[in-house]
């Protein structure tokens, strides 16, 4: 594969991008397609561009892009402005290259096992370098659909290159030009968080920004954070040959989520090879020999050191909201928090919305595609759509995969509403068990008797596939019984849904229907 060489290529500079990004790396065939799309050099505006819209978008990521092409759809004027990469997160450092590796991961897992289904394959051996390259390629051929070139001269959007920033509540200023606007949406997303860990500034370290310009893998990889991207990635690269040490100050991993889908996950990822670190807090960071990095721990009041060759940093996401003007707009905001909205996602500018990111605890893009639908409604045709109308699910895909919508059961207890658990085991469904997936199980939250559904927590092997069911159902207020009329192909995974279903459906049957049921049985044999 040929190799694109900075000083070679345009002047694209490796070391930074813009500000706070990093260069994208290495410049190979497909990162440069990569960067002509997102980030093109020498990109323009349209010469016919307006002075006034009915829509100016701060932010290309997937609630920015959703924002503009939507509105640009019906017939809006729109303008949208990106200082780093069109496509945000999920394209660049997100969503597809996590996705791409994990199904490398994936095969790996099933090679190594592969004895337990008659086949032998000894000695399997990861190309790092190819594994990385297929990403690169995939979240190229991706690009396009993101691209500067199809939202300004195929969807009608004007698209700003450059640093953009309010300088009044219906003014943005972008490279010396000011754009007016009717409607703005601020889609400025998140950063990683960095904690003020001593001595952090002085190693090495990656973040899901930088993590994928990785070419060759570490021996030892360190990471710090037990939620979804450090979950994720630790056991990918468990499976690619680095030993992986994974601290939390917690006593769990995956803090957010059901424990006991927490306590399968662990179990799976310390099969996998992950070396798990609870109860620990890093007390210093210090830079070893060979550009080592040497973390200084406390674990349950007994100090160690724990050397790696590389640092990812996974301890959650801040929003993006300072040095964009907020104040000048009139925009309130929370550091920690993000942008202060109302139900209909306005912001205290009157009109001015926030989505994605920036503004919620929901840090999904499938979160920020339908935040935007709504703003798009509620900025342009004075519509009444609701942030809290939006059952939104999430999904680790960790293996096993787990995936959840709804209330949890420490929400409920805390909220002090009475709920019923209905719990069905992987082992318990054909598919999983052909398939030798038994570890997981579905868990649904229901009301009793009427089995109106409050949350559900599934873990397996195709979790963030299956909950999409449960959403369907609680968005159409559709209960747990009913699931059970539903007729699915057998043998899948899905089954098991409706096996809850019956499961709930079994605890209806109280004595005095049981006893009603027998006299009738009872009588049907010999009352003809």
């Amino acid at each position: 594969m040929t190799e694109v060489h900075p000083e070679t290529w345009q002047g694209r500079e490796l070391t930074t991008l813009a500000g706070y990004h990093p260069g994208v790396a290495p410049l190979d065939e497909h990162n440069v397609k990569l960067l002509d799309n997102v980030h093109p050099i020498g990109w323009k505006p349209s010469a016919s561009r307006r002075k006034r819209y009915n829509m100016v978008v701060l932010g290309a990521g997937a609630g920015g892009l959703v924002s503009a092409a939507g509105s640009a759809g019906v017939g809006a004027k729109v303008a949208i402005v990106e200082k780093h990469l069109m496509g945000g997160d999920c394209l660049n450092v997100g969503c597809v290259p996590s996705k791409a590796i994990l199904r490398c991961a994936h095969v790996v897992r099933e090679a190594k096992n592969a004895a337990e289904f008659g086949v032998d394959i000894p000695n399997v051996h990861v190309n790092f370098g190819k594994v990385m390259e297929r990403m690169r390629t995939l979240r190229a051929n991706f690009s396009p659909t993101d691209s500067c070139d199809r939202f300004q001269n195929k969807l009608g959007v004007d698209v700003f290159q450059g640093h953009g920033a309010f300088t009044s509540p219906s003014t943005v200023e972008v490279n010396g030009e000011t754009l007016s606007f009717a409607t703005a949406v601020i889609a400025t997303g998140a950063n990683a968080r960095v904690p003020d860990t001593p001595g952090i500034n002085a190693v090495p370290y990656l973040t899901n920004v930088s993590f994928w310009n990785q070419t060759q893998l570490p021996e030892r990889l360190l990471v710090m954070g037990s939620g979804p991207i450090g979950l994720e990635l630790a056991q990918a690269m468990a499976l690619f040959g680095s030993q992986v040490t994974v601290i939390e100050r917690g006593n769990r991993i995956m803090g957010r989520e059901d424990p006991d889908a927490a306590a399968v996950v662990h179990k799976q990822m310390e099969r996998d090879g992950v070396h798990f670190m609870l109860n620990t807090t890093i007390d210093e960071f210090k830079l070893g020999t060979g550009d080592t990095v040497a973390a200084h721990v406390t674990q349950r009041g007994i100090k160690s050191l724990v050397v790696s060759d590389a640092l990812l940093v996974a301890v959650g996401r801040v929003p993006h909201v300072e040095g964009i003007g907020l104040e000048a707009a009139g925009v309130q905001y929370d550091l920690n928090k993000g942008i202060k909205v109302k139900d209909s996602l306005q912001t205290t500018a009157k009109h001015i919305f926030a989505v994605g990111d920036c503004c919620t605890m929901y840090k999904f893009t499938h979160a920020a595609d339908f935040m935007a639908r709504a703003v798009i409604r509620n900025a342009l045709f004075f519509g009444s759509a609701k942030m809290s109308e939006l059952v939104i699910p999430r999904a680790t895909f960790t293996e096993p995969e787990v995936a959840a919508v709804g209330k949890s059961e420490a929400e409920l207890l805390e909220e002090e509403v009475t709920f019923e658990v209905v719990k069905l085991e992987m082992v318990e469904v054909d598919r999983a068990v052909l398939d030798g997936a038994t570890e997981g199980f579905v868990k649904l939250l229901v009301k009793p008797k009427h089995g109106t559904i409050l949350g559900a927590t599934i873990v397996g092997s195709e979790a963030g596939n299956m909950i999409s069911e449960i959403t369907v159902a609680m968005h159409a207020s559709m209960k747990l019984g009913a699931l059970a009329a539903v007729i699915h192909p057998y043998p899948t995974k899905a089954g098991g849904i409706r096996q809850a279903g019956d499961l709930f459906n079994k605890t209806r049957l109280t004595p005095f229907v049981k006893a009603t049921f027998d006299k009738l049985l009872t009588f049907r044999r010999h009352g003809l």
